[in-house]
């Protein structure tokens, strides 16, 4: 487990802190021609040796140098305004997933499948996707009956905040609740009040104030209600 951590450090450090704005945007720039490319891999190849120091380790450094090359060029060449976003994720996830691979490759390490596809962990991944959109869905479906677009026409929000915030919520609250601090739930309300109270005020829109209500009201609901049924479940098996 120390290697694998050893190497994720690295990534991190590498990835991150040792490589500026500038040199991500001179990159963008001159794709496959820019020298910060290269200057990038280089110096995740030896952050990643100074962190291991180990010479039997030298096949998982120049895997993930090459790997590490290889991600970013494709990265920069297919990249373009729109795909930004997504291929910035995809990039991270497939440099770490050579990391995870390296390590069960050229370790004593096992990847036991059976102890990560258990009851436990797959009513967890259930439970986390049904708080995403499906939950987002449900809350839509609930307020199809009012005219929301009316109420919130003259709201400048950036687009799609209140489904990423609620998304958010939910997780959070389901995440207090299964590790058993209902207490953090209820900061977590009245941080959101806080936050919501200059809206209710300024908005003098009753029906605007109602809606912002019923709003958290469901979604704070849906993750309590998923985060009992789970506690009570897993009670039984763990």
């Amino acid at each position: 487990m120390m290697i694998l951590i050893k190497l994720l450090l690295a990534h991190i450090i590498g990835d991150f802190f040792l490589q500026p704005q500038k040199w991500v945007v001179e990159k963008e720039s001159k794709k496959l021609k820019s020298p910060k490319l290269y200057l990038h891999v280089l110096i995740h190849i030896i952050v990643t040796s100074i962190i291991l120091w180990d010479a039997s380790l030298w096949k998982i450094i120049i895997i993930i140098g090459i790997s590490h090359f290889i991600i970013d060029a494709t990265k920069l060449i297919i990249q373009n305004k729109k795909n930004k976003r997504i291929l910035f994720f995809i990039d991270q996830l497939l440099h770490l997933s050579v990391i995870f691979i390296c390590y069960f490759f050229f370790t004593e390490n096992t990847l036991n499948i059976e102890n990560i596809i258990t009851e436990y962990n797959l009513l967890l991944v259930v439970c986390l996707l049904f708080l995403t959109i499906p939950s987002s869905i449900i809350m839509k479906n609930i307020f199809i009956k009012w005219n929301i677009s009316e109420l919130t026409k003259n709201n400048e929000s950036l687009e799609d905040a209140g489904k990423y915030i609620g998304i958010l919520e939910r997780t959070l609250v389901f995440i207090f609740i299964i590790f058993g601090h209902w207490e953090a739930v209820g900061f977590l309300i009245t941080a959101k009040s806080v936050f919501r109270f200059g809206d209710l005020k300024d908005s003098k829109h009753r029906q605007l104030t109602e809606y912002i209500l019923i709003g958290t009201l469901i979604s704070f609901g849906i993750a309590i209600i998923t985060g009992i049924i789970f506690t009570t479940i897993t009670s039984y098996y763990v």
